[in-house]
């Protein structure tokens, strides 16, 4: 059975904090704040997942008010949706929208990062920054947002 989802995420900014995007630190003067470790690419991808399932949320399953999840690293996260709900990936399309600093040095690598964890080629991962042309929180370098929708095959 092909399923579809859809997940985004949004997470403050703030000096001195690590910038953790696709399960790869993005050097940065701003990073995510957060209760884990504010992966916000991987929470999008991982609120797709569990939307693809009609099986809730990120927060449903791992709540910002359960101190093991503080600073918890989200690749830890999304091993343990994928043990939830095992998959074929057909493909993954994501887009992070951040003023700064530029994302294109860093997209190939987050690609194969992520399709190291989702075990799939590199071609069936999709991944676009875009800047908020200076325009709300994200363009004034306050907010990071990421959007993720995954086609997968239920085993």
């Amino acid at each position: 059975m092909l399923r579809i989802g859809e997940g985004w995420d949004i997470h403050k900014l703030v000096q001195g904090a690590p910038l953790k995007i696709g399960g790869i630190t993005v050097p940065s003067a701003k990073g995510e704040s957060a209760h884990s470790d504010g992966d916000v690419l991987l929470h999008a991808i991982i609120d797709a997942i569990f939307g693809a399932f009609a099986d809730g949320d990120i927060g449903s399953h791992f709540p910002d008010t359960d101190p093991s999840y503080k600073d918890c690293n989200s690749m830890v996260l999304l091993y343990k949706t994928l043990a939830l709900h095992p998959f074929v990936l057909a493909n993954l399309d994501c887009t992070i929208l951040l003023q700064e600093p530029k994302l294109q040095p860093f997209i190939l690598s987050i690609r194969q990062k992520l399709a190291t964890a989702l075990k799939v080629p590199t071609s069936s991962i999709s991944v676009k920054a875009k800047t908020a042309e200076h325009i709300g929180a994200v363009g004034a370098g306050d907010a990071i947002i990421a959007k993720a929708v995954i086609l997968l095959e239920s085993k």
